[in-house]
């Protein structure tokens, strides 16, 4: 049985870690460097690193962040924000992230999935769906939550697989920065459907939330952010107790 993996996000804007609560209402989180090298030691088992505004700036993720970064860290590293074609990741890639997260460029051209995979492997390619329930239905949303779609969670998720991505990165917008747990029906649901592995965003309060994302949310990963940049969930901690609760974790 793989071990479930805990992943601490830096969302990035103007250079600096913030976070807010459904998408909006941002506020000031770190440095990310000096996070990022926080967390490696304290025994996260991957990060990723989002550029937020990146793509509704048009512009493209901080390479030279990423290159102190990964100078700074010995796991795994996802970075997204703004990436749009393999010209992207090869940079991305050659300073030192070892996976990309793609989201609204994915939506406009799906075709970027398959060529990401072919170029770089699977292994490298996450697929991030931000999605919120709309009269029912968990609707994708693009540009950091700002645009609606007219895609369903569940179907996008299955033609992202079909393309070759390595990951899905589920973040409920509902969910987000509330605190009162991972969206689990739609994590459960997405991971029946799918045979990659899905990574929880979203919700996190407390250390049940991240059982709760395992045992009844079906999850490979959970990833957080604010309780883990404001001190709130110690990681060490966190692990333990994911083992006390009989799940599989790195310690």
């Amino acid at each position: 049985m793989l071990a479930k993996r805990i992943i601490p996000c830096l969302d990035i804007k103007n250079g600096r870690t913030v976070k807010g609560v459904n998408f909006v209402d941002l506020r000031d989180a770190g440095d990310p460097v000096e996070l990022a090298a926080i967390y490696s030691a304290e025994g996260a088992d991957e990060l990723v690193f989002l550029d937020i505004s990146a793509t509704e700036e048009r512009r493209k993720t901080l390479v030279n962040m990423v290159r102190s970064v990964a100078e700074k860290i010995n796991i795994p590293f996802t970075v997204g924000g703004g990436i749009s074609s393999v010209e992207d990741v090869d940079i991305l890639l050659n300073n030192g992230a070892d996976k990309v997260s793609i989201n609204s460029s994915a939506v406009k051209n799906p075709q970027l999935i398959n060529d990401l995979a072919q170029k770089f492997g699977s292994q490298c390619v996450v697929v991030a769906i931000d999605a919120k329930q709309i009269d029912g239905q968990w609707i994708v949303h693009l540009v950091g939550g700002k645009v609606p779609t007219e895609l369903n969670l569940f179907d996008w998720a299955v033609e992202v697989a079909e393309r070759g991505a390595g990951e899905i990165l589920f973040t409920s917008m509902d969910n987000d920065g509330t605190k009162n747990g991972f969206a689990n029906e739609a994590l459960a649901k997405l991971s029946e459907l799918v045979n990659i592995p899905i990574i929880a965003s979203g919700g996190a309060g407390n250390i049940q939330h991240f059982v709760d994302s395992f045992k009844e949310g079906k999850a490979d990963a959970a990833l957080a952010a604010s309780v883990f940049h404001f001190k709130e969930i110690e990681i060490k901690a966190l692990k333990q107790e994911l083992r006390n609760n009989g799940i599989e974790v790195r310690l």
